[in-house]
């Protein structure tokens, strides 16, 4: 193991920023039991925030970015691991208040570590990372609430981004009809090729609409906000239910209480970070067996950690689809 590493580092002096590659030595590490030889890591439209200086997404300095990784655990003082076996973590902080995946090495709580299930390794399961999880959650939620495929369509926002691609696969191969939308045209053969049955544009839910409007959705995963939502949430079903994780289109909810006083529909809220070990644990072996490695990989495009500022820029102008995979070796 080499003294020095190799890590994108975030810092701020006044109103200063700075975003770099440098040679760290191995003590700037945090003082945490399981030090991880990381592989992988991706890029999420948070690490596009932090990465770029958008929005409010570090609350400290000096840092590492990246909300994501998976490796091999070097060295660990903590019994539940042992130096070879393969890990990832995905959000608990990493990439915001903790030194997170753009980087050689990571140190980390066991409590944050999850082993890469059966199925799966390091570079599939950052294929995966947080968009996967949060996919995962989604779906969880809406089987919590009864939404089953006899029941109606199924709609995913945001479809060509990376939590709603696969959401998409998820819900398709749980035998759902899954529409999808997307403000990308080109992106629709793409998402049929993921499992959708049909796909609708952007347009058709960017604008306000009626409080309550024709019922066609038994459920839905909403990656997007704002109007997005509330056009979602008053065309959902009777006793439907709405797993919302992204505020890409606004932050604001102009929505009336008729939805869910007069349906009985149920806005599920989906917040990935901070989620306990257990559901962790629970969670990523089942996303393993249900995610199509195939259509996963064709969804997948990998860089190095040259290119994050790059693909960060790219993220938040709307310019890329599906996941972006960040090699760490070169």
């Amino acid at each position: 193991m080499s003294d020095s590493f190799r890590a994108l580092v975030l810092d701020r002096s006044g109103d200063q920023f700075e975003s770099g590659i440098r040679m760290l030595p191995m003590s700037a590490l945090p003082d945490y039991p399981v030090l991880v030889r990381v592989s992988y890591s991706s890029m999420n439209y948070k690490d596009s925030l932090a990465v770029t200086d958008r929005g409010k997404i570090v609350r400290r300095f000096p840092i590492v970015p990246g909300i994501d990784l998976a490796g091999v655990v070097e060295e660990s003082a903590d019994p539940r691991f042992r130096p070879g076996d393969a890990v990832l973590c995905t959000g608990c902080g990493i990439g915001e208040e903790e030194w997170g995946g753009y980087s050689a090495y990571a140190r980390l709580k066991p409590e944050w570590i999850v082993p890469i299930p059966a199925g799966l390794d390091a570079r599939r399961a950052m294929s995966l990372g947080t968009a996967g999880f949060t996919a995962m959650l989604c779906v969880e939620a809406l089987e919590r609430h009864d939404v089953t495929p006899e029941k109606g369509d199924v709609l995913v926002t945001g479809a060509s981004g990376g939590v709603g691609s696969i959401a998409v696969m998820l819900l398709a191969k749980l035998g759902f009809r899954v529409v999808a939308v997307s403000g990308k045209p080109e992106a629709a053969r793409q998402l049929i090729d993921y499992g959708a049955s049909e796909t609708l544009p952007r347009e058709a839910f960017s604008e306000p609409g009626k409080s309550l409007e024709s019922a066609r959705w038994a459920g839905a995963v909403d990656t997007v906000g704002g109007s997005t939502l509330a056009r979602v949430l008053a065309q959902t079903m009777l006793y439907g239910c709405v797993a919302a994780c992204g505020n890409a289109g606004g932050a604001a909810l102009n929505a009336t209480v008729f939805p869910f006083i007069l349906r009985g529909v149920t806005l599920a809220g989906i917040s990935s970070v901070n989620q306990p070990l257990s559901a962790r644990q629970r969670l990523w072996p089942r996303l393993a067996q249900l995610i199509s490695h195939e259509a996963l990989d064709r969804n997948t495009t990998e860089i190095n950690l040259n290119q994050v500022h790059d693909y960060a820029d790219r993220i938040f102008r709307g310019e890329v689809r599906g996941r972006i995979l960040v090699r760490m070796g070169e």
